[in-house]
């Protein structure tokens, strides 16, 4: 299986757009490179993220409140075997957790702020050429719901230990398990659209829109743009998000990955665009919700869900 490889460096915009729109129909996952996010900027983050992932258990939990978590994957029982921090890109929360997570917390924060300036920009870029090639009126339909200062965005760095970890009693992220342990259940992402970049470990396998997995193979320079629930919906179905999961593959190297998860407001109106709907043929496949409605509903559904079930309209 073939991912897409779109380069943003391309001058043909009309041709672009098109690329990126086939992707998003055809997989729902693609690598983009020539992004103009520096590889000092891709670098710094890693370093940031290992440095803290390779402190004590003790001083990790420090960092509890402040978006460190292990193994628990949301709060309805599911587990992985993974350490994370996540937390909302917003710059002010990110400079006071900072202080919790890093020993140097200033060039910690430094690191964070400017890889979501980069990953937000990239995520910006793709959804003015995905309302382009769907001929939207509004060139900045879905980019300015996450450029809006209320946005919900996150940032997530996930840390998966080698499989034959053996000092599970010093780090109870530690794993202890042979090859293919599930380090994070088939799932979708909620969001938008989420930018991913992970090191040089594979991992990650995606389906086919058929429910065939695949393995998307490592890149640690360039990133994967995935398609989210939230983008289902703006597309009325004209895209799909795509589920994935991450198998812990490698017995000698942690794999480490990062997430921006482009999201709108908690306010913000998820309904199909305009353009989208064109009944009788195709009407509106989904009830208008807010961002915030679909996240309670989410907290309420196991990880691998169809969490935009709730929310279909079944046309007869």
């Amino acid at each position: 299986m073939e991912i897409p490889t779109i380069d943003l460096s391309m001058e043909n915009r009309t041709e672009l757009s098109k690329q990126v729109v086939k992707a998003c129909e055809e997989f729902g996952i693609f690598k983009v490179v020539n992004h103009n996010v520096s590889r000092e900027v891709i670098s710094r983050i890693e370093e940031e993220g290992t440095e803290f992932f390779a402190k004590s258990n003790s001083e990790k939990q420090q960092a509890k409140p402040f978006g460190y978590g292990c193994k628990n994957i949301g709060t309805n029982g599911d587990v992985g075997e993974l350490e994370y921090l996540l937390f909302p890109t917003n710059p002010q929360f990110i400079s006071e957790s900072s202080k919790s997570i890093s020993n140097h917390p200033n060039k910690f924060s430094g690191a964070i702020n400017n890889y979501i300036k980069g990953a937000k920009g990239v995520a910006c870029k793709i959804l003015d050429l995905v309302v382009e090639g769907l001929g939207v009126q509004d060139k900045f339909a879905l980019s300015k719901l996450i450029k809006d200062v209320e946005s919900d965005s996150l940032l997530r760095i996930n840390h998966y230990p080698p499989s034959m970890t053996t000092d599970s009693e010093m780090d109870p992220c530690a794993t202890g398990n042979t090859n293919n342990t599930i380090g994070f259940g088939e799932h979708s992402d909620p969001q938008i659209l989420t930018i991913m970049r992970f090191n040089d470990v594979a991992g990650l396998q995606a389906t086919t829109h058929d429910g065939i997995w695949f393995t998307v193979p490592p890149d640690p320079h360039n990133f994967y743009v995935i398609v989210g629930d939230a983008l289902q919906v703006f597309s009325n179905e004209r895209f799909t998000s795509v589920r994935h999961r991450v198998l812990i593959t490698d017995s000698l190297k942690a794999r480490t990955s990062i997430m921006y998860f482009g999201a709108p407001s908690l306010n913000c109106l998820i309904t199909p665009l305009p353009e989208m709907v064109k009944p009788p043929q195709n009407p509106s496949r989904y009830k208008p919700f807010t961002w915030e409605d679909y996240k309670k509903a989410m907290y309420s559904c196991r990880l691998g869900d169809s969490r935009l079930d709730p929310f279909k309209v079944h046309n007869d």
